[in-house]
């Protein structure tokens, strides 16, 4: 998506100042199933400042557990580390440093954002992490 960002607000700064930066502002938005199956696979190098964002949906169609489903994440075919996050409504659940061939996690999300090794140091789970428009608008998770 042209000029979008990824936001992350983490924990306000002793002196109570907002602790927000870019993470990303080269995004691109995977929101079908061909694109998202997909990902990064035969990537071996990324563009600066990117992130991929898979908007994986929300709520399960089990009635238990309730809320958002899993997603699996995997590095087969994928050729250079990644950062992922799983976000649910801006909040990160879970992130991994994954690696090229050999890395498979899961996570609760309605949003998965992949990114370069390293970009996501600092993020936590509980942080915010958002997609911003160049309008400065969040971005909702389909």
């Amino acid at each position: 998506m042209a000029d979008a960002r990824v936001i992350h607000e983490g924990d306000e700064t002793l002196d109570g100042k907002s602790n927000r930066r870019v993470l990303a502002s080269n995004v691109d938005i995977a929101d079908s199933a061909l694109s998202q199956a997909k990902g990064l696979m035969f990537q071996s190098t990324l563009p600066e400042e990117y992130a991929l964002v898979l908007e994986v949906g929300g709520d399960s169609l089990l009635p238990i557990p309730r809320g958002p489903p899993r997603h699996f994440v995997h590095m087969l075919f994928v050729r250079t580390a990644l950062d992922v996050l799983w976000v649910v409504e801006d909040e990160v659940t879970k992130k991994a440093r994954m690696y090229p061939w050999r890395s498979m996690k899961m996570g609760k999300a309605d949003r998965i954002i992949e990114l370069s090794a390293g970009a996501a140091d600092g993020v936590e789970p509980g942080d915010a992490v958002y997609i911003e428009t160049a309008a400065g608008e969040r971005l909702d998770a389909h």
